[in-house]
């Protein structure tokens, strides 16, 4: 497996900028995305509910931790679970710890054991139908051992989209990475290199594990009748304004963690802006940005 070495390696490729590490002397600018507190700057969004109603206590908070739990639930009867930070994002790295613990929740399905994730490239939590289960989103799928078999963790999985891996357009709806499989109820570290709509880049514990490209909205369909059928298989009701968006690049969007049935906790979430001001002259200046926006320059 590569190392981040040949992950920056790749954005020294892709940028524009002279290198894509900071220079000596300059220090990188990780942003805490999660206070450890609170779920300030958090929306929230559960199938069947309304966005920000946290039904049944599924988000919490406890010991510098953002925790997904089912203690108030019967069962589980579909209110697949998301948590968007507030704001967008387009060019940048995130990194964060996740286990699972416990049991699933009766009504989970199958696949959902041990299984949960972050969304990027995401749509906004308001802008989900009430009964709809998944975001339009590239999925970053977190999974834990079944103690049987392989099951790596750090896979893309593509609710409503598509990606490009080796040159061959994905319709799978999952592609595993080469990471290995983590049993138990250890803390795994994970990051994810973002970089528009150009590349992304998994990583766990340190290792490249999986590198795709060109994240852009679709069924893989040809036919309108397919694709309006694909659309509403995860509960999308306005499956027409999807169709018509077949192939669209996705170039930026929210951050969402998942809850999918099976208690896991998150922690240490912090994000890298890989988008920022380029000129040398600033006092913002960045080495490390791959993408420009010189209107946050100051002077």
């Amino acid at each position: 497996m590569k190392t981040n070495f040949l992950f920056f390696l790749a954005l020294l490729i892709l940028a524009s900028c002279k290198s894509p590490t900071p220079e000596k002397n300059e220090t990188e600018e990780w942003v805490s995305l999660f206070n450890g507190k609170d779920l300030k700057n958090w929306h929230i969004k559960i199938a069947g509910y309304e966005p920000d109603d946290n039904y049944g206590s599924t988000f919490t908070v406890s010991d510098s931790m953002i925790r997904v739990n089912y203690g108030k639930y019967d069962t589980f009867n579909n209110a697949f679970g998301h948590l968007f930070f507030k704001e967008p994002f387009s060019y940048y790295k995130l990194k964060f710890d996740y286990r699972f613990h416990g049991d699933q929740l009766d009504g989970g399905p199958s696949w959902a054991i041990r299984n949960s994730g972050v969304m990027i490239h995401s749509q906004s939590a308001e802008s989900m139908k009430k009964e709809q289960h998944f975001p339009v989103s590239i999925e970053f799928q977190t999974l834990g051992g079944l103690g049987d078999g392989n099951r790596p963790t750090a896979n893309v999985c593509t609710p409503g989209t598509l990606i490009e891996h080796e040159g061959d357009l994905i319709k799978d709806h999952c592609l595993n990475s080469n990471a290995p499989t983590y049993e138990g109820d250890e803390w795994v570290h994970v990051e994810v290199i973002v970089l528009g709509d150009e590349k992304i880049i998994h990583i766990a514990e340190k290792d490249t594990v999986l590198i795709y490209r060109k994240p852009q909205i679709g069924s893989g369909s040809e036919k309108r009748e397919d694709r309006l059928a694909h659309w509403k298989e995860f509960g999308v009701r306005d499956a027409e304004k999807w169709a018509d968006r077949e192939g669209e690049a996705l170039k930026e969007g929210y951050i969402a963690f998942q809850a999918e049935s099976h208690p896991v906790d998150f922690k240490n979430i912090e994000l890298l802006d890989l988008c920022g001001c380029k000129d040398s002259k600033a006092k913002n200046y960045k080495s490390y940005y791959v993408k420009e926006d010189n209107s946050k320059c100051v002077y």
